[in-house]
């Protein structure tokens, strides 16, 4: 493309015409930037329009970059990242400016800005924004960080999709048609991109959110969820806004959100979001429908310009003569001719959009599909987190019943201490009253020595009155001694009676001194005796104090300990009434617990009675063995529930034992009611009619029995041996559709083996040389196109075999394992005698493979020369798969789950797998190429001969359609034939060894 014309397809683009851009301009500068890998030209020619002056110019200046951004060349983004400072700079000139397009070209510039932030900082993300949900995943690296950050930006990115249709709303008068406006075009055209961008943001972050929410808390996304909720309600009425405008119906399908925002706490959510699909038809994909109708004019002219020259050189230009008389040739005019090409044209238009919506159903189906397996997925996620969640239930309920044991143990401490509190309250009122009798006597001890006192003071008081008359009696003494000394010589008689009675005084005297000693030394002992008793008293005045106040201190402790034992007695009785609640709620858990069980269980079963009506049910087949093992393993499995129900009776407080029992017999018998069900497709009438109901009886009698697990009482009486009947009656009738096999000695069993797989192995290398030797020859005699179609099938077909000899090598090593670690000290002989079914079942699988093998490689020959059929080779290819398949189901039957060698067989079947496909997909691609090598040139046939031949065609996929609807009845009737005769053919016996568990 010329950089000059892209230069004016830019210039025409974005103009100051208030008109929406055509979309041909549009177009010429996406291919432009394609063509010269980058927007140089773009950009040079952007620079010199005044962007800045006119805002009806910098508006479709916006839509032009937005386009570019999103469908141009990869390096539009890196040669536009300098200009990003101008672009924000020109960004707030326009936002100062309230009136016209100034505020559009102001949030229109910050929308391009963050999207080249966007970009720039995650450059996995395409322009479109167009990603598988891998993609999505690669891009944070599986960092709970990564995709944090890449939610906030995301919602940061929306905020400016959002606030541009928010604003070019508001300068809309909604009032009037403006959508049929050229102004009003000329605003809605760039929400097209607009559109287009929000619906995917908002698939990925309603992705982004589950995932962040499958790891982090709750608490830690709530601002996460906040925006979300935001946006969606902006988003939804904005899209509702949109589809209700005449302009978009015709350009753009508008997705509808749903009616709630999706529920982030829930994982299986998820599985009910549909993301928003955004349709553009194909006829009206641009905002200008004059480039249609130009292309849509120039191609019809030269189709009628392209037929007029076929014309005139099939029939000839004799118009000199006179106009050509087409009705002579075949009855029809030049008109009618135009007619009848103008029809054909609108039923070629008309299949054409049939086609397109056809292929949107088709999408919209798969997507609905990947999104119920989603679902399945998340119902199986959330079946197991319940499950888990029971038990975790159950965990914390019986560390709360230890809690409750242990509080109960710390309140009957409580009690034992409250006790003796009271106990000790009470010696110490004994103490108390001990002490107060004590006081009382002391306080009588200090009366008594206190009268004793008052004695003592009485009798010292007498003491110094007779003292004091004693002294006074000396002075009247010597008074008198006086006066008988003046008349002691008158009176000398009268001196010596004195001096006697002198004398006898003085002994009175020295009595009576001695006696005031006596009573001084007893004065002062009594004084000495009240000093002491007064400090006694002292001491106990100071000791009945002290005691006084320790009573006081008692009487509050007392009081204190009453009032703490009244509050203990409380809280005692609290937590009784805590414990009595708790023990009742732990006594109900069990048995809320296993209702639920029970009910879920119900559920399961109930389900798989309603998939027996189910139409897409009626396509699953399988086979009376498995069918008979799996009627096995729920009698089993009823055996194991009915021994849980015993104890658990037993012992009500663990229910742990019980759950897993009844969650594993409802899908045990969910999958035998399914497999009756499908085995019943494979037999006659009449023992299908009985195997169907049979398995109907089985649902029903199941839904009783699980419904008795929800109560006590009916828990008590629930008996299954209806069940067991029923089950047993499926088997019985399992029995009677067993092939009836031929007389084959169980001896020889082990050596049928060793053969056939010996058999297996050397048909599979003859099957490599064949196809090896046919390789060589098809490189000697072939050349171009049939070559290269010969050796890619002939290619594909090796690798195929090589799997085939890896799975049957790994087959023999797990055989030899399964027979080593089984018969104990019984020969190997006897081992594959004891397990004659097993036996019989993996000596079929290898012939199967065998004999497919060898038919592939017959089928491959007959392509080759050019005398087979494409589609022989792909069937074969597909019944080697079911072989192996067959075959590894036979060889995993018996073994260890942790055998290396089970996971190489495993690891085996997968390359089988895959290379199958590679057969598959190189015979489709070599089928196609051959057919465009054949190419239909009809452009020497006259429009009679293409009428007839279309009729032919016509009558022929008649015919084809009836002959394949023929064959897929005689297919059925041979696959029902094919599994009656299958136990004669392979030499099964009837009344073998037990069904392999």
């Amino acid at each position: 493309m010329e950089l000059g014309k892209m230069t004016v397809s830019i210039n025409k683009a974005i103009n100051a015409q208030e008109v929406a851009v055509k979309e041909k301009h549009a177009r010429t500068c996406i291919l432009g930037t394609h063509h010269e890998k980058g927007a140089h030209t773009f950009w040079s020619a952007v620079n010199r329009l005044p962007l800045s002056s006119n805002a009806v110019l910098c508006w479709k200046f916006c839509h032009v970059f937005h386009k570019l951004l999103r469908d141009g060349h990869p390096n539009v983004l890196k040669d536009s990242v300098r200009f990003k400072s101008e672009l924000s700079d020109m960004s707030r000139m326009w936002g100062h400016l309230s009136e016209g397009y100034g505020q559009l070209c102001s949030v229109y510039l910050k929308l391009l800005r963050t999207k080249m932030e966007f970009h720039t900082k995650n450059p996995r993300f395409p322009g479109n924004l167009q990603m598988s949900d891998r993609q999505l995943d690669e891009t944070g690296e599986n960092d709970v960080n990564n995709f944090f950050q890449l939610t906030v930006e995301m919602f940061d990115y929306l905020e400016c999709e959002l606030t541009l249709f928010q604003t070019v709303f508001s300068s809309l008068d909604m009032s009037r048609s403006v959508s049929v406006t050229a102004a009003g075009q000329c605003r809605l055209a760039p929400l097209i991109q607009v559109i287009l961008d929000s619906s995917h943001l908002y698939d990925y972050t309603v992705k982004l959110l589950f995932k962040l929410h499958s790891c982090l808390p709750a608490e830690t996304l709530q601002g996460h969820r906040d925006r979300f909720l935001e946006q969606f309600k902006k988003l939804k009425e904005l899209f509702y806004r949109s589809s209700n405008l005449q302009y978009f119906k015709r350009l753009i399908q508008i997705p509808h959100l749903p009616e709630n925002p999706p529920n982030f706490l829930r994982a299986s959510a998820l599985s009910e979001h549909i993301s928003p699909v955004v349709v553009i038809p194909a006829e009206a994909s641009s905002p200008d429908s004059e480039p249609i109708m130009d292309l849509a004019e120039a191609e019809n002219a030269s189709q009628q310009s392209l037929f007029d020259n076929k014309f005139d050189d099939i029939f000839g230009t004799s118009f000199g003569s006179g106009p050509f008389n087409f009705n002579a040739q075949n009855g029809m005019s030049r008109d009618e001719k135009d007619r009848l090409i103008e029809h054909l044209q609108r039923e070629i238009a008309s299949l054409k959009e049939e086609l397109s919506s056809f292929r949107a159903e088709s999408q919209c189906v798969g997507v609905q599909l990947r999104g119920r397996v989603s679902e399945l997925e998340a119902e199986l996620a959330e079946e197991r987190h319940r499950t888990r969640r029971a038990l975790d239930e159950g965990e914390f309920l019986r560390a709360e019943a230890e809690d409750l044991k242990r509080r109960h143990h710390d309140t009957q401490r409580a009690q034992r201490s409250l006790t003796e509190i009271e106990r000790k309250a009470q010696a110490t009122e004994q103490r108390y009253a001990k002490l107060k009798e004590k006081y009382s006597e002391l306080v009588q001890g200090h009366a008594e020595l206190l009268r004793k006192n008052a004695e003592v003071t009485k009798q010292v008081t007498a003491a110094q009155q007779a003292q004091g008359e004693a002294q006074r009696d000396q002075r009247e003494a010597q008074r008198k001694t006086q006066e008988q000394g003046e008349v002691l010589e008158a009176l000398r008689r009268e001196l010596m009676s004195s001096r006697a009675e002198a004398q006898a005084m003085r002994g009175t005297l020295d009595s009576t001194a001695q006696s005031e000693a006596e009573q001084s030394t007893r004065v002062a002992a009594l004084q000495g005796e009240r000093s002491a008793l007064a400090e006694t008293v002292a001491q106990r005045d100071q000791e009945a104090a002290a005691l006084e106040a320790e009573v006081r201190q008692l009487k509050a402790r007392l009081q204190d300990q009453s009032q703490a034992a009244l509050e203990l007695r409380d809280r005692l009785a609290e937590k009784e009434s805590e414990a009595e609640a708790l023990g009742g709620r732990l006594r109900d858990q069990p048995w809320a617990i296993l209702g639920c069980a029970a009910r879920e269980a119900q559920q399961v079963v109930q389900e798989a009675l309603g998939r027996l009506d189910d139409p897409a049910h009626a396509g699953c087949t399988s086979s009376a063995d498995y069918l008979l093992s799996r009627t096995l393993a729920a009698s089993e499995g009823t055996d194991r529930l009915e021994e849980a129900c015993g104890q658990f009776l037993a012992d009500q407080s663990d229910v742990s034992v019980l759950l897993p029992c009844v969650s594993r017999l409802a899908h045990l018998l969910a999958d035998a009611i399914l497999q009756a069900s499908a085995t019943s497709h494979m037999t006659p009438m009449e023992p299908a009619d009985r195997l169907l109901e049979a398995g109907r009886e089985c649902g029903a009698e199941a839904l009783a029995f699980l419904a008795g697990l929800e109560d006590r009482e009916s828990l008590e009486r629930n008996d299954p041996t209806a069940l067991r009947t029923r089950l047993h009656h499926i088997a019985t009738i399992g029995e009677e559709l067993l092939p009836k096999g031929l007389d084959v000695e169980q001896e020889r069993l082990g050596d049928l083996v060793d053969q056939e797989m010996a058999a297996t192995a050397a048909a599979i290398e003859a099957a490599s040389a064949r196809i090896e030797e046919m390789l060589s020859k098809a490189r000697a005699g072939d050349t171009g196109v049939k070559l290269e179609v010969n050796e890619r099938i002939l290619g594909s077909c090796t690798g195929l075999m090589q799997a085939i000899r890896v799975l049957v090598l790994a087959s023999k090593d797990l055989q030899r394992d399964i027979v080593e670690s089984g018969r104990g000290a019984a020969s190997p002989k006897e081992f594959y005698a004891r397990n004659s079914r097993w036996t019989e079942g993996l000596i079929s699988a290898a012939k199967a493979v065998g004999w497919g093998a060898t038919l592939m490689v017959d089928a491959a020959d007959l392509v080759v020369q050019g005398k087979g059929k494409f589609e022989e080779l792909m069937v074969c290819s597909h019944e080697i798969a079911a072989s192996t398949a067959q075959l590894v189901a036979a060889s995993k039957v018996k073994a260890d789950k942790e055998s290396g060698n089970l996971r190489r067989l495993q690891t085996a079947s997968r390359g089988v797998t895959q290379a199958t496909a590679g057969v598959v997909a190189s015979t489709k691609a070599a089928q196609s190429q051959a057919q465009e090598t054949d190419s239909m040139d009809f452009s020497a046939m006259t429009l009679t001969q293409i009428k007839r031949q279309e009729m032919d065609s016509q009558v022929r996929v008649l015919e084809l359609e009836s002959h394949l609807q023929k064959e897929r009845l005689r297919l059925g009737g041979l696959r029902k034939k094919h599994y009656e005769l299958a136990g004669v053919a392979e030499g099964w016996e009837q009344n073998g060894a037990d069904i392999a568990p």
